[in-house]
């Protein structure tokens, strides 16, 4: 198996961390944005990772590792309970689609965070592009602080409201980590794999968010050294109930996650490509709208809508804020048009926004 990313990228090393619990041999190479056209015609669009396993092209790391449990079903990463198996789908989507503000903030807009990563991509991606090599590092990070951060609503207006999700994802993380290893249990599960795309690559490596982990929440900062030696060796035992001290997560993600999967299909429901939400008192202005991310919420209620009554009762009772009826509501406009004849991880998949990010 071949994977193409990064070695500082967000779902590369989500990936990793699950290939290497699971024993899944791989190579890790960077991606070859020299033959992108050849990776499009492959799975659809050029992003990370990418994995060419002999010859079977996938895309798009949840789908993958959905597809992966079944070839490799030993030790599983989703917990045998429902409610809590639908608990660890929606964590793992808040740490790929919200925390993903946070973490390319902290990376661009701090200028030694942005030195560092910088250099990086241009080491391992840029070789190709004829052009001295400061000339390929400031196109990277003009590029990426254009797409990264204000196309998705970073200002100076709302930066303090995004550094404060950092902080409140590493207490809502701490609390769960108190009382066991792992977020559900004694070993990874997809609600870990989740948190561990920001957690790992960007909080836990880049120079400003990871002083903020070691300092102020240094069991999630144990947790991610954890999770990258994580063995498969014994039984995994998950919860059989979401425990009490989930809440605050669970909260979190329903005041900013659920919001903006709310704001984001409505304004696609509509045709439009910018849109404007308000989180947590927070204004935000002329975000770009995500045919990916109206298909990430179809998946959420999907999942809710294969749980019994009694269970999406469950589900209702652990998520007893208004913003969740987004996961449950008949009214919600969900109509994605993507992967309806669900071929994830193969055949095309397609970019977080449409014009392309990698």
């Amino acid at each position: 198996m071949k994977v193409y990313g990064s070695r500082i990228s967000y779902y590369t090393g989500k990936l990793e961390a699950y290939l290497r619990y699971k024993n899944i041999a791989y190579t890790a190479l960077p991606t070859p944005y020299d033959k992108a056209e050849m990776l499009k015609e492959k799975v659809g669009a050029v992003q990370m990772p990418i994995v060419d396993d002999d010859g079977k092209w996938m895309s798009d790391t949840t789908p993958i590792i959905m597809h992966l449990e079944t070839i490799h079903p030993d030790n599983p990463v989703l917990p045998q309970d429902p409610v809590v198996g639908f608990m660890a789908h929606l964590i793992e989507d808040y740490g790929d689609e919200w925390l993903w503000r946070s973490a390319m903030y902290y990376r661009w807009w701090y200028d030694y965070d942005r030195q560092l990563a910088s250099n990086v991509l241009t080491d391992e991606l840029t070789g190709h592009v004829k052009m001295p090599r400061w000339m390929r590092q400031r196109m990277i990070i003009r590029r990426q602080v254009r797409h990264y951060v204000k196309r998705d609503g970073v200002t100076d207006t709302t930066r303090q409201h995004i550094e404060q999700s950092y902080h409140n994802a590493l207490a809502g993380m701490t609390a769960m980590l108190e009382n066991r290893p792992f977020l559900l249990g004694n070993a990874p599960s997809l609600a870990d794999y989740g948190m561990m795309g920001p957690m790992f690559r960007h909080y836990g490596q880049d120079p400003t968010p990871q002083e903020i982990m070691r300092n102020t929440a240094p069991a999630v900062f144990e947790w991610v050294a954890r999770m990258w030696h994580a063995k498969n060796t014994h039984k995994p035992e998950f919860v059989t109930q979401v425990p009490d001290d989930a809440e605050p997560l669970l909260k979190e993600i329903c005041e900013t996650h659920l919001v903006q999967l709310a704001a984001n299909a409505a304004a696609f429901a509509e045709d439009t490509e910018r849109f404007d939400m308000t989180v947590q008192g927070c204004d935000y202005r002329d975000i770009a709208v995500s045919q990916y991310r109206v298909w990430c919420l179809e998946e959420l209620r999907r999942r809710f809508n294969l749980l019994s009554p009694a269970q999406q009762d469950s589900v209702k009772n652990l998520l007893p804020h208004g913003q969740a009826d987004i996961l449950w509501n008949a009214d919600v406009p969900a109509q994605s048009g993507f992967n309806s004849d669900n071929h994830l991880p193969f055949g095309k998949a397609i970019n977080v926004f449409e014009g392309g990010l990698p």
